[in-house]
């Protein structure tokens, strides 16, 4: 397993830019902007991680904003941890056989999402290519929040 990145929302892109890039350091090292959804994503990076940002696209931070005027509480500004695993079905596996809830289970071969016991959201993410999509994954509904 590698971490990625972290995502936290924000509700001033400019300002936040400002704080992470001028204030403290980061620089942007990709951006997403995405219509349909109606959002942007901006990843950064501190100076020192730039090459393997570049290389690996972690470790960095992502801010997320979407584009439709919210206001963020109850930790919703913080979005979630992500890490590449080698298997994503055989680390989902692993963790449904020791308790741990799939919120949103790895239909598509590439993505799902867990919680930790303090209600952190926790993105996996296949290593390489997404895997065929394959059951019981593909048949499994979201559970609960993710």
């Amino acid at each position: 397993m590698r971490y990625l990145h972290t995502m936290v929302r924000v509700a001033d892109l400019d300002a936040s830019l400002h704080f992470w890039t001028h204030q403290l350091g980061l620089q942007e090292v990709r951006r997403l902007e995405n219509e349909k959804g109606r959002f942007t994503l901006v990843f950064l990076a501190a100076p020192r991680d730039l090459e393997r940002s570049e290389a690996e696209r972690s470790p960095e931070v992502e801010l997320t904003y979407n584009w439709d005027a919210e206001t963020y509480s109850g930790g919703r500004n913080f979005g979630h941890l992500a890490y590449r695993v080698a298997d994503i079905y055989a680390t989902c596996r692993h963790l449904m056989d020791s308790g741990v809830v799939i919120n949103r289970p790895p239909r598509d071969g590439n993505m799902a999402f867990v919680r930790s016991p303090d209600g952190i959201s926790i993105e996996l993410l296949q290593e390489g290519p997404a895997l065929p999509p394959a059951e019981p994954w593909l048949s499994m509904p979201n559970t609960g929040t993710w």
